[in-house]
């Protein structure tokens, strides 16, 4: 038995070095890192932007199923969230017991080591059942592998009744000695009544000698039952010899058992473990090395590729491999063969760096991503706001996805139906009374009566805003991009009325506090205020200050990014508002994984004789807020939001204002960076930054130069960036 277990981990070994390029892209990726202290990331395989991700579960009631360390495997989930902040998904867990058929999760978990990870792959060993198990992925498919490092009978778990919110139940059917299929019901994010099918097809590498299925904790050998909001699953039994593979390959599908099979079949077939796992690894290598990079140190490509991965995994192509995929709601089955479907709109968080990010490298992806928020709109009548499996959740505030739709149009992207998209964003504006309040912009008829959302808001309506004050802040940046989008379609009238809008955060500004503060209805402020306090927004931990969203007053005054220099005018000039802003990195109220707060380093960059503030405080950012450990994220991820912020500042330069042509300047991490630019949407074929001097000797930007001659002042322009621009920052010891 113990020769055995040498052999079957060196082979693992083996196969970890032998598929991946020694000195690639995907070598530099570390799927570990934000495992630990709320970063919620999983370590399991997935593919980019992939419907499947096959991951281990080690504390089944965390966002991602997954905690670092955690001492207990329940078994590996095969779709999953990265870096939220609520539980949804995980569902489809297959696991294995060895001398007892238990169907309880505390009964049938077990003791593990030696795990791990790289880009499309997960491995470890399960101590007390003594086999190795691992797993890749297709886009829509999952494979795991267990090895047995001892012979003799083992059970196969396939626990389709939970996920890692809910126990929604769902229907499970045995077809053969090695065929299952059925579907979970998932669902409860963040507490919302939000309900999906995932639908399911199991086929083993070998045939059972026993199987049966079970329904709450009774153990049966029925071949199929149903259930609703309780536990239900099939297990087979397998007779195996130290070091026999036994593979179990599950297609999962958002429509349709039949779809399910049909992904199976056409991503998988014959194929083997090796040679999945090789095309694993070959399309993250592809993925990432959309941007090459030179000159930094080993842990600062860790950093840097792992945060690219990351931001990566969402949105999610949920259409299967012949197009299909449901609509929003579950009401009827639509196609987007050649495009896809995409789910996980994350957008109050994404809009800030994600889908600028993917605009910039990834364009033909981010004209998909649009096209699937216009067909939300046309099958709901409504942009997405939080959705998730084809369902909307209405979480966080604000209407992201017209800043998602202007950002991307103004910089490039524009082979989607404007016309359909101006209307999308144009339509809730139209709602402006109590009783036609629209449910994407709950508050916009208080926005429009007061030019604020008072702070005693009538809560008794069925649609109210979390966070009145933060709430106004996001619909004033909302109309901005709207205008945006209108001035750009040659509607000028239009761009007007939404940019008078935009400005309605000054009514906010209290002077005598030098915040942006709650008001009440009849035109006074909120007493007693507190600007530090970050609990009685809502019921909950951490929902934020009286009137604030997750945040304080400190959190959410600088949150006018159209606007910077309107807003240092109510400061008395941007002497005063640079004074101010800087408190917020001195009396401990910055922090990096708070939305509305991660563009505030890069807004010295818009205040005249302060720019030199703004790259220190990304080195340093960098430098002690990631890491390359399980605790390597600064918290959420929050569906790749906070590891895109890092990748735009390792490169140095930030879209500090989304919807705009403008990135601001911040340092650049490496010597050398190269973008490669898709040349259906850009003029150029690639643009570059680059770098003279060290960050540790020279942490100031003495000037920033394109093209090697033309200066810049600490704004770089996405067009001269995708015609191919080369930006040189020049370092310095001394601020400019």
């Amino acid at each position: 038995m113990k020769a055995a277990r040498i052999f079957v981990l060196a082979f693992l070994v083996w196969l970890q070095t032998d598929e991946v390029p020694g000195q690639g892209f995907a070598s530099c990726v570390d799927p570990f890192i934000g495992t630990a202290h709320g970063g919620n990331t999983f370590p399991g395989a997935v593919r980019p932007w992939g419907m499947v991700s096959v991951s281990p579960h080690t504390a089944p009631g965390s966002p991602s199923g997954y905690l670092y360390g955690q001492p207990a495997f329940y078994g590996f989930g095969h779709v999953h969230l990265s870096g939220t902040g609520c539980s949804d998904l995980g569902s489809i867990i297959l696991t294995a017991t060895r001398d007892t058929l238990s169907v309880v999760p505390e009964r049938y978990r077990t003791s593990y080591s030696h795990e791990s990870a790289r880009a499309g792959y997960y491995s470890l060993t399960l101590d007390s059942l003594n086999c190795a198990a691992e797993v890749t992925s297709t886009a829509r498919c999952g494979l795991t592998r267990f090895t047995m490092l001892r012979g003799g009978e083992i059970t196969l778990l396939i626990d389709a009744g939970r996920s890692l919110s809910i126990v929604g139940g769902g229907s499970v059917r045995l077809l053969s000695a090695s065929e299952a299929e059925g579907y979970n019901i998932g669902g409860g994010f963040c507490g919302e009544a939000n309900r999906h099918p995932v639908f399911f097809a199991v086929r083993l590498s070998e045939s059972a000698s026993d199987r049966g299925i079970w329904k709450g904790d009774t153990i049966s050998r029925e071949s199929k039952w149903d259930v609703r909001d309780g536990p239900v699953g099939v297990w087979f039994r397998l007779k195996a010899k130290s070091g026999d593979h036994i593979t179990v390959h599950v297609g999962i599908s958002y429509v349709s058992t039949a779809n399910a099979w049909l992904n199976l079949e056409r991503e998988i077939g014959l194929r083997s473990f090796e040679s999945i796992c090789r095309e694993a690894a070959a399309e993250w290598e592809s993925s990432l090395g959309r941007i090459a990079v030179q000159g930094g140190s080993s842990e600062d490509s860790v950093k840097f590729y792992t945060a690219l991965y990351h931001t990566l995994i969402h949105p999610s192509d949920i259409s299967d491999a012949n197009g299909d995929y449901p609509l929003m709601g579950h009401k009827g089955v639509g196609n987007a063969l050649g495009r896809g479907r995409y789910s996980v709109f994350s957008l109050w968080d994404t809009y800030r760096t994600v889908h600028p990010l993917l605009t910039l490298v990834y364009p033909e992806r981010q004209s998909a991503i649009i096209k699937s928020m216009l067909d939300i709109y046309r099958e709901s009548g409504w942009l997405p706001k939080w959705e998730l499996a084809a369902n909307e959740t209405y979480m966080m505030v604000g209407d992201p996805a017209s800043v998602v739709i202007a950002d991307s149009y103004i910089k490039g992207i524009r082979d989607f139906d404007a016309a359909l998209a101006y209307e999308a964003m144009n339509k809730p504006s139209i709602a402006t009374t109590d009783s036609a309040a629209p449910p994407i912009r709950a508050g916009y008829h208080d926005f429009l009566r007061y030019r604020y959302i008072p702070f005693d808001q009538d809560t008794t309506k069925e649609w109210w805003v979390w966070g009145p004050v933060s709430t106004t802040l996001e619909y004033c940046f909302d109309d901005w991009a709207v205008s945006q989008m209108a001035k750009a379609l040659g509607r000028g009238e239009e761009a007007a009325l939404f940019e008078r809008r935009s400005q309605y955060y000054r009514n906010l500004y209290d002077s005598s506090t030098q915040l942006i503060r709650p008001k009440l209805s009849n035109g006074n402020w909120l007493q007693p205020f507190n600007q530090f306090a970050t609990e009685g927004s809502g019921s909950w931990s951490g929902s934020g200050g009286p009137g604030y969203v997750e945040g304080n007053a400190w959190h959410h005054t600088w949150f006018v990014p159209h606007d910077i220099a309107g807003l240092a005018s109510l400061f008395g000039g941007d002497a005063a508002c640079a004074k101010k802003l800087a408190e917020c990195f001195t009396n401990g109220q910055f922090t990096v994984n708070n939305e509305p707060d991660i563009a505030y380093p890069y807004l010295f960059t818009q205040l005249r004789d302060e720019e030199h503030r703004t790259a220190p405080l990304v080195e340093n950012i960098m430098k002690t807020q990631f890491g390359t450990g399980p605790g390597g994220l600064p918290g959420n991820d929050d569906a790749g939001t906070i590891s895109a912020w890092y990748v735009f500042s390792a490169l140095g330069f930030y879209p500090a204002c989304p919807a705009s042509d403008i990135y601001q300047a911040g340092i650049p991490l490496f010597d050398r960076a190269v973008i490669k630019l898709d040349t259906t949407y850009y003029p150029a074929d690639q643009c570059s930054i680059e770098r003279t001097g060290t960050r540790q000797n020279n942490p100031f930007i003495e000037q920033i130069l394109l093209n090697e001659k033309t200066k810049l002042s600490f704004q770089i322009s996405h067009h001269d960036l995708v015609c191919g621009g080369k930006v040189l920052f020049q370092l310095g010891r001394r601020r400019p």
